[in-house]
């Protein structure tokens, strides 16, 4: 009894010890933590990463590795697709850090959380769109020759053309449920706004004809004048008939 009691003590420590893992090499304690935090964050293990991380800034914060620990919490946010609460950590980050070398990486890493912080569809809340548009732009205007700049310029390209469906989407709803006013306030910033020709003629239609509707031949012909000399041709028709529709009234 007393010998498999024994046996059994043993074989209990033979198997702590083997779940026991070494710390990783480093010359200061705020070292080895911070390499505790990239094992964890390789193995997923996000909150035991972020406690290692923590314990850096709090008892080590002229280390080396304390500036690294900020960017890293940051990093594990993102992973954890904690996009609003990322976006405010890199930006604190960007803030007290300026002049820091990863600072192309931190711009990335603002703009795509918001990136990832956009709607499936255009026609909800676009304004993180905006957002990461601005960083974007900035990462671009600094770094042009980032190897990041080509990803950053592709979306650019895809959040402003969801931003502009999103304004016709609009100004078409106004003008539907004959909003005129407030259809034609959206037609008019479209035309100052964006530069796609169909959308443009679109628009210029739409003015003459939400002219038309709020009886104001005046404006409509004034439009007219302005307009006929940039609708491209195929659409010139159809300004023309809106233009008649002043015309009558």
């Amino acid at each position: 009894m007393l010998k498999h009691k024994c046996l059994s003590i043993l074989f209990l420590l033979l198997f702590l010890i083997g779940c026991a893992t070494e710390r990783p090499v480093g010359k200061t304690e705020a070292e080895i933590l911070y390499k505790e935090a990239k094992d964890l964050i390789a193995d997923q293990r996000y909150l035991l990463a972020t406690e290692r991380l923590n314990t850096i800034r709090q008892q080590y914060p002229y280390s080396f590795y304390a500036t690294h620990a900020e960017l890293m919490q940051a990093d594990i946010l993102f992973m954890q697709e904690n996009f609003v609460e990322s976006a405010a950590s890199y930006i604190l980050f960007k803030d007290f850090h300026p002049k820091h070398k990863k600072l192309s990486y931190v711009l990335l890493r603002i703009a795509d959380s918001f990136y990832y912080q956009l709607p499936d569809t255009y026609d909800r809340d676009l304004a993180p769109g905006h957002e990461a548009i601005k960083y974007y732009q900035e990462l671009t205007r600094i770094f042009r020759k980032s190897k990041h700049v080509k990803e950053a310029n592709k979306r650019i390209i895809e959040i402003k053309t969801m931003i502009r469906k999103k304004e016709q989407y609009i100004a078409d709803f106004y003008y539907k449920t004959e909003v005129f006013d407030s259809a034609r306030f959206r037609y008019l910033n479209i035309l100052k706004t964006f530069k796609k020709k169909s959308l443009r003629d679109h628009s210029m239609i739409r003015v003459l004809e939400s002219s038309a509707s709020l009886e104001k031949p005046k404006e409509c012909a004034s439009f007219y004048r302005k307009y006929k000399r940039k609708v491209t041709s195929k659409n010139m028709e159809k300004l023309k008939s809106a233009y008649l529709s002043c015309k009558k009234l």
